[in-house]
């Protein structure tokens, strides 16, 4: 009897789509760097590689996924 085991899949997609509605609803996030700098705004775009952060009275930034530690929605 020959069993086959089922790979997981290499992506879910999950990241995609929790980025996609923060954009949607506009919703604030701080991003913790890799440095421990913390920065917050809402998130305007993103790709494979990085996310644009859109912030109040300060410049925009576009921070690499690789640099980022991790990331919580935070009040308005």
């Amino acid at each position: 009897m020959t069993t086959h085991k089922t790979r997981a899949p290499d992506q879910t997609l999950a990241e995609n789509k929790y980025l996609r509605s923060l954009i949607e609803r506009r919703t604030p996030v701080r991003v913790r760097l890799s440095d421990d700098q913390e920065v917050g705004g809402t998130i305007e775009f993103f790709d494979e590689s990085f996310i644009r952060l859109t912030r109040e009275n300060a410049p925009n930034l576009f921070i690499y996924k690789h640099d980022i530690k991790y990331l919580y929605e935070t009040e308005a």
